[in-house]
């Protein structure tokens, strides 16, 4: 009983949050019996040379062995991904892999001049970037420590981030490709002059998003309910 409510809750997320926050547990499962981590980092040289691609992606999958770090990403990735999607891209799959694909290419470039080998942080603090902008007046308590806005949010976790011992680096890179797609999605469009640069490919509105009904659309008689006004005419 217990795995089946654990099954019925785990397809009640939502398709993307399931699928990255999946292969995130699933990557790290994998590194403690089956790969090292250094077939995983980002590597221009065996991408581009050795053409070992799949390192484009694994490189936003692996979240560092099981532990505090890697729980504590975790839960910030799962809860912040799942607000995105069931919040402002509620019935936009598209547009949310959209963003996803935007900032892991923004993040890609970055990474080649900074040499950063593990994306998957600056991915999640992007995402927690973009809820917290869209989300500015609501209050939150940090371990019940701090009282803030959620604006402030990155910037408490790269503060925290930093007490931990840990670099910045990978924290600003989240802030910034966050704040990039925030400025062009939610702030140029709506200034004198601005217009909508981001535009969703339609292939992924064709492969994610339900089609639109269309309102001329009459269903043939054997189709219609019975006593629909239609049969009449």
């Amino acid at each position: 009983m217990a795995q089946r409510g654990l099954a019925a809750e785990f397809w009640q997320v939502p398709a993307v949050t399931r699928a990255y926050t999946a292969a995130c547990v699933l990557t790290t499962a994998a590194v403690l019996e089956l790969i090292t981590p250094f077939q995983l980092y980002f590597n221009p040289d065996l991408i581009f040379r050795k053409f070992q691609v799949w390192r484009l992606v694994t490189n936003f999958l692996f979240f560092g062995p099981l532990g505090f770090s890697f729980f504590f990403n975790m839960l910030f990735l799962y809860r912040y991904c799942r607000m995105l999607e069931e919040g402002s891209f509620r019935g936009r799959t598209a547009d949310f892999v959209f963003m996803f694909l935007f900032g892991g290419v923004l993040m890609t470039l970055f990474g080649l001049l900074a040499s950063l080998f593990f994306l998957g942080q600056a991915f999640t603090i992007m995402l927690v970037y973009v809820w917290s902008r869209r989300n500015p007046y609501l209050r939150m308590n940090f371990f019940g420590l701090l009282n803030f806005q959620a604006p402030f949010l990155p910037w408490v976790l790269m503060a925290f981030s930093l007490l931990l011992g840990n670099s910045i680096l990978v924290d600003l890179l989240g802030i910034a490709v966050g704040h990039i797609y925030y400025f062009l999605e939610d702030v140029f469009p709506n200034q004198p002059g601005g217009k909508k640069l981001l535009l969703t490919p339609g292939f992924l509105k064709l492969i994610f998003d339900a089609p639109e009904e269309d309102p001329n659309y009459r269903p043939l008689p054997e189709e219609r309910p019975a006593g629909d006004p239609g049969d009449q005419q």
